[in-house]
Protein backbone atom coordinates (compact mmCIF):
# COMPACT_ATOMS: atom_id res chain seq x y z
CA UNK A 1 0.00 0.00 0.00
CA UNK A 2 1.48 3.01 -0.74
CA UNK A 3 1.89 6.24 1.59
CA UNK A 4 0.94 10.01 1.34
CA UNK A 5 2.96 12.25 4.20
CA UNK A 6 0.60 15.44 4.99
CA UNK A 7 3.08 17.47 6.20
CA UNK A 8 1.85 20.61 8.70
CA UNK A 9 3.99 23.64 9.55
CA UNK A 10 2.91 24.70 13.43
CA UNK A 11 3.32 28.09 14.92
CA UNK A 12 1.33 29.47 17.58
CA UNK A 13 -2.12 26.77 16.37
CA UNK A 14 -3.35 25.18 19.82
CA UNK A 15 -7.18 26.57 18.75
CA UNK A 16 -6.82 25.27 15.48
CA UNK A 17 -4.98 21.53 16.09
CA UNK A 18 -8.06 20.03 17.82
CA UNK A 19 -10.16 21.34 14.66
CA UNK A 20 -7.76 20.03 12.24
CA UNK A 21 -6.83 16.65 13.74
CA UNK A 22 -10.86 16.18 13.51
CA UNK A 23 -11.41 17.03 10.35
CA UNK A 24 -8.18 14.97 8.88
CA UNK A 25 -9.07 12.12 11.16
CA UNK A 26 -13.04 12.43 9.04
CA UNK A 27 -11.37 12.56 5.55
CA UNK A 28 -8.90 9.33 6.27
CA UNK A 29 -12.06 7.42 6.10
CA UNK A 30 -12.50 7.95 2.76
CA UNK A 31 -8.76 7.04 1.73
CA UNK A 32 -8.97 3.29 2.56
CA UNK A 33 -6.21 2.27 -0.45
CA UNK A 34 -3.78 4.72 1.12
CA UNK A 35 -1.82 4.51 4.54
CA UNK A 36 -1.75 8.03 5.23
CA UNK A 37 1.12 10.19 7.63
CA UNK A 38 0.30 12.86 9.59
CA UNK A 39 3.78 15.48 9.88
CA UNK A 40 3.34 18.65 12.15
CA UNK A 41 6.47 20.39 12.32
CA UNK A 42 6.47 22.56 15.51
CA UNK A 43 8.33 25.66 14.21
CA UNK A 44 9.40 26.94 17.73
CA UNK A 45 5.59 27.45 18.86
CA UNK A 46 5.45 29.22 22.54
CA UNK A 47 1.89 28.12 23.46
CA UNK A 48 0.70 24.67 23.66
CA UNK A 49 0.72 23.49 20.35
CA UNK A 50 4.10 20.89 20.79
CA UNK A 51 2.24 19.38 24.12
CA UNK A 52 -1.34 18.52 21.70
CA UNK A 53 0.79 17.44 19.24
CA UNK A 54 2.11 14.85 21.49
CA UNK A 55 -1.12 13.96 22.74
CA UNK A 56 -2.52 13.45 19.94
CA UNK A 57 0.89 11.52 18.77
CA UNK A 58 0.35 9.15 22.17
CA UNK A 59 -3.55 8.17 20.44
CA UNK A 60 -2.52 8.05 16.68
CA UNK A 61 0.37 6.34 15.67
CA UNK A 62 -0.32 8.09 11.82
CA UNK A 63 1.06 10.90 13.55
CA UNK A 64 4.37 12.52 14.23
CA UNK A 65 6.48 15.64 14.53
CA UNK A 66 9.54 17.47 14.55
CA UNK A 67 10.37 19.76 16.66
CA UNK A 68 12.10 22.87 16.47
CA UNK A 69 14.94 25.28 18.65
CA UNK A 70 12.74 28.19 17.99
CA UNK A 71 10.95 29.40 14.62
CA UNK A 72 12.86 29.03 11.79
CA UNK A 73 10.23 30.42 9.39
CA UNK A 74 7.81 28.09 7.63
CA UNK A 75 9.88 27.81 4.31
CA UNK A 76 12.22 26.21 6.67
CA UNK A 77 9.71 23.89 8.28
CA UNK A 78 8.59 22.84 5.00
CA UNK A 79 11.58 21.65 3.57
CA UNK A 80 12.23 19.60 6.94
CA UNK A 81 8.57 18.22 6.23
CA UNK A 82 9.81 16.86 2.88
CA UNK A 83 13.46 15.59 4.52
CA UNK A 84 11.57 13.59 6.87
CA UNK A 85 8.27 12.31 4.95
CA UNK A 86 8.60 8.50 4.47
CA UNK A 87 5.70 8.54 1.72
CA UNK A 88 5.31 8.09 -1.77
CA UNK A 89 3.66 11.78 -2.34
CA UNK A 90 3.39 14.59 0.07
CA UNK A 91 0.17 17.08 0.75
CA UNK A 92 1.41 20.13 2.36
CA UNK A 93 -1.54 21.86 4.88
CA UNK A 94 -1.91 24.92 6.81
CA UNK A 95 -2.91 24.25 10.34
CA UNK A 96 -5.18 27.24 10.50
CA UNK A 97 -7.94 25.54 8.34
CA UNK A 98 -8.07 28.09 5.25
CA UNK A 99 -7.23 25.35 2.87
CA UNK A 100 -10.13 22.58 3.62
CA UNK A 101 -8.42 19.02 3.94
CA UNK A 102 -11.76 17.91 2.52
CA UNK A 103 -10.06 18.53 -1.04
CA UNK A 104 -6.89 16.25 -0.36
CA UNK A 105 -9.26 13.23 -2.09
CA UNK A 106 -9.87 15.24 -5.19
CA UNK A 107 -6.06 16.26 -4.93
CA UNK A 108 -5.05 12.37 -4.68
CA UNK A 109 -7.63 11.56 -7.60
CA UNK A 110 -5.59 13.70 -10.22
CA UNK A 111 -2.31 12.04 -8.83
CA UNK A 112 -3.46 8.59 -9.62
CA UNK A 113 -4.55 9.90 -13.14
CA UNK A 114 -0.45 10.52 -13.48
CA UNK A 115 0.10 14.39 -12.40
CA UNK A 116 3.25 15.07 -10.64
CA UNK A 117 1.72 18.07 -8.85
CA UNK A 118 -1.65 18.77 -7.86
CA UNK A 119 -1.80 22.52 -6.67
CA UNK A 120 -5.19 24.18 -4.59
CA UNK A 121 -5.86 27.75 -6.70
CA UNK A 122 -7.70 29.97 -4.69
CA UNK A 123 -11.18 30.98 -6.36
CA UNK A 124 -12.15 33.15 -3.63
CA UNK A 125 -10.52 34.47 -0.54
CA UNK A 126 -13.38 34.89 1.86
CA UNK A 127 -12.30 37.32 5.13
CA UNK A 128 -9.42 39.51 3.40
CA UNK A 129 -9.61 42.96 2.98
CA UNK A 130 -9.54 44.43 -0.61
CA UNK A 131 -6.16 46.09 0.25
CA UNK A 132 -4.58 42.50 0.93
CA UNK A 133 -6.17 41.21 -2.21
CA UNK A 134 -4.88 44.44 -4.37
CA UNK A 135 -1.18 44.01 -2.70
CA UNK A 136 -1.69 40.22 -3.65
CA UNK A 137 -2.03 40.47 -7.29
CA UNK A 138 0.53 43.18 -7.66
CA UNK A 139 2.89 40.59 -5.84
CA UNK A 140 2.33 38.18 -8.26
CA UNK A 141 2.49 40.58 -11.05
CA UNK A 142 6.05 41.79 -10.24
CA UNK A 143 7.45 38.45 -9.33
CA UNK A 144 6.23 37.12 -13.07
CA UNK A 145 8.10 40.22 -14.48
CA UNK A 146 11.83 39.03 -12.56
CA UNK A 147 11.62 35.76 -14.79
CA UNK A 148 10.35 33.95 -17.81
CA UNK A 149 9.28 30.74 -15.67
CA UNK A 150 5.19 31.01 -15.80
CA UNK A 151 4.38 31.77 -12.02
CA UNK A 152 1.21 29.76 -10.21
CA UNK A 153 -1.17 32.85 -9.55
CA UNK A 154 -2.89 32.77 -6.51
CA UNK A 155 -1.46 29.44 -5.29
CA UNK A 156 -0.27 28.65 -1.61
CA UNK A 157 1.48 25.85 -0.07
CA UNK A 158 -1.57 23.61 -0.39
CA UNK A 159 -0.97 20.93 -3.00
CA UNK A 160 0.14 17.31 -3.58
CA UNK A 161 3.21 16.40 -4.58
CA UNK A 162 4.85 13.07 -6.04
CA UNK A 163 8.05 11.67 -4.46
CA UNK A 164 10.22 13.03 -8.02
CA UNK A 165 8.93 16.29 -7.03
CA UNK A 166 9.98 16.01 -3.54
CA UNK A 167 13.24 14.06 -4.52
CA UNK A 168 14.14 17.60 -7.04
CA UNK A 169 13.47 20.34 -4.01
CA UNK A 170 15.32 18.52 -1.79
CA UNK A 171 18.57 19.42 -3.73
CA UNK A 172 17.65 22.77 -3.33
CA UNK A 173 19.10 23.27 -0.44
CA UNK A 174 19.22 27.33 -0.04
CA UNK A 175 18.69 29.01 3.29
CA UNK A 176 16.82 31.70 2.31
CA UNK A 177 13.91 29.64 -0.19
CA UNK A 178 10.96 30.70 -2.33
CA UNK A 179 8.71 27.73 -2.65
CA UNK A 180 6.39 29.21 -4.51
CA UNK A 181 8.83 30.03 -7.34
CA UNK A 182 11.10 26.44 -7.06
CA UNK A 183 7.28 24.88 -7.46
CA UNK A 184 7.13 26.41 -11.26
CA UNK A 185 10.73 25.51 -11.81
CA UNK A 186 10.99 22.15 -11.15
CA UNK A 187 8.14 21.32 -14.28
CA UNK A 188 6.77 17.95 -13.83
CA UNK A 189 3.24 17.25 -14.96
CA UNK A 190 1.09 19.78 -13.02
CA UNK A 191 -2.75 20.11 -12.45
CA UNK A 192 -5.27 22.48 -10.84
CA UNK A 193 -7.71 22.31 -8.72
CA UNK A 194 -10.12 25.05 -7.48
CA UNK A 195 -11.56 25.95 -4.24
CA UNK A 196 -12.50 29.02 -1.81
CA UNK A 197 -10.53 29.78 0.41
CA UNK A 198 -12.14 29.68 4.42
CA UNK A 199 -11.11 32.39 6.80
CA UNK A 200 -8.88 31.28 9.87
CA UNK A 201 -10.91 28.86 11.85
CA UNK A 202 -9.07 30.44 15.56
CA UNK A 203 -6.68 32.52 16.46
CA UNK A 204 -4.81 35.51 14.36
CA UNK A 205 -2.80 35.72 11.52
CA UNK A 206 1.16 35.44 12.20
CA UNK A 207 1.70 37.62 9.03
CA UNK A 208 0.94 41.83 9.54
CA UNK A 209 1.86 43.99 6.35
CA UNK A 210 5.13 44.83 7.27
CA UNK A 211 6.31 40.98 7.40
CA UNK A 212 4.24 40.31 4.21
CA UNK A 213 6.23 43.13 2.34
CA UNK A 214 9.46 41.74 4.12
CA UNK A 215 9.09 38.33 2.59
CA UNK A 216 7.60 39.49 -0.86
CA UNK A 217 10.84 41.66 -1.25
CA UNK A 218 13.21 38.82 -0.03
CA UNK A 219 11.48 36.15 -2.51
CA UNK A 220 11.52 38.96 -5.30
CA UNK A 221 15.22 38.76 -4.43
CA UNK A 222 15.70 35.27 -3.88
CA UNK A 223 13.82 34.50 -8.05
CA UNK A 224 15.98 37.28 -9.71
CA UNK A 225 18.97 35.49 -8.73
CA UNK A 226 18.03 32.12 -9.01
CA UNK A 227 16.59 32.71 -12.82
CA UNK A 228 18.79 35.90 -13.71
Amino acid sequence: MKKITIIIPVFNEEEALPTLYTRLNEISNMITNYELEFLFINDGSKDNSLEIIKELRSKDKRISYVDFSRNFGKETAMIAGMDYSTGDAVIFLDADLQDPPELIPELIKYWEQGYDEVYAKRRSRRGETLFKKFTSKMYYKVLQSLTGIEIQRDTGDFRLLDKRCVNALKKMRESQRCSKSMFSWIGYNKKEVLYDRDPRIAGKTKWNYSKLMDLAIDRNNIIYNFTS
